[in-house]
């Protein structure tokens, strides 16, 4: 058996395709077919059904599984433990947000740190999906939520306010009613975020115009004139033709969490930018 081959299995067990493994790894995905087969034929057994759907485990690839896991997690705790060892200030840090946070929030911040420290290559990975620290998908992570993992370090970073907005000349509707006003907001999946539910509950009349998980498309929707929206403000209010609108309550503002595994908490390059990151938003 090539201990390489299980993170293709694992990967295969996730994603539940090869391409989506493939894509998952930066492999082809004539490659994870050629590498799983290697696999199979070297433990003489079939990790995989192929169905229609993708590919489900076996009664073996199961028994495989909470052990591939292992030797998984041992090997990225090895690799966390080695990282964390360094003491340099040069090498990469991988960042995980949302869009408009790493646009509008990060990316200023960001730029004044790699003037200050050229030796450090900063990746900016942003996304809705929350990436593993402890699998290393991601060195530090912003989140609007607080973190749940036990091997993780983390703080409350800042509160972020909300608002809602309209383009110039937008007349302020009626709370409780917004008959005649058309909205743009959170798609079905997030519509119980605390800005969705309150733009329901003050303008229940309102016809939804558009729905988006991604903030920069409600922003420039609502720019675009398309509808009412609740935004966050630093985002919002850097944008031309936009103002808020007084409704005589103020959406509910949010929290933003930052977070690192404790294995990384001697790496000087992650601690200096997190210094950095903090003292830059807080101040």
């Amino acid at each position: 058996m090539e201990w390489s081959d299980l993170r293709i299995f694992l990967a295969i067990a996730r994603e539940g395709t090869l391409g989506g493994a493939g894509r998952k790894l930066g492999l082809s995905q004539p490659t994870m077919g050629r590498r799983l087969r290697a696999l199979e034929e070297a433990v003489g057994h079939a990790m995989f059904q192929r169905t229609p759907e993708g590919f489900v485990l076996t009664d073996n690839g199961n028994l495989m599984l909470p052990h591939a896991e292992q030797i998984e997690e041992e090997t990225l705790a090895l690799a966390r433990r080695l990282s964390g060892e360094d003491h340099g200030l040069g090498g990469n840090v991988r960042i995980s947000c949302s869009e408009w946070f790493g646009t509008f929030m990060l990316a200023p911040v960001l730029a004044a740190f790699a003037k200050a420290h050229p030796r450090v290559t900063i990746e900016l990975v942003t996304d809705s999906r929350l990436y593993s620290l402890s699998r290393r998908e991601a060195d530090l992570a912003f989140r609007i939520k607080p973190f749940a993992e036990p091997a993780v370090i983390s703080r409350r970073l800042l509160r972020i306010p909300y608002a809602l907005y309209g383009t110039k000349g937008t007349r302020v509707p009626t709370p409780g009613d917004g008959r005649g006003y058309r909205l743009v907001t959170m798609d079905t999946a997030f519509a119980d975020m605390p800005d969705a539910t309150w733009l329901k509950h003050v303008l229940p009349e309102a016809e939804i115009a558009f729905r988006s998980n991604n903030r920069e498309a409600q922003a420039r929707l609502c720019q675009l004139g398309a509808g009412l929206a609740v935004l966050p403000c630093p985002l919002a209010d850097s944008l031309p033709g936009l103002k808020r609108i007084d409704l005589g309550e103020s959406p509910p503002s949010r929290d933003t969490y930052v977070g690192y595994h404790r294995d990384l908490r001697r790496m000087l390059r992650l601690r200096t930018l997190l210094d950095f990151v903090i003292t830059q938003l807080t101040s």
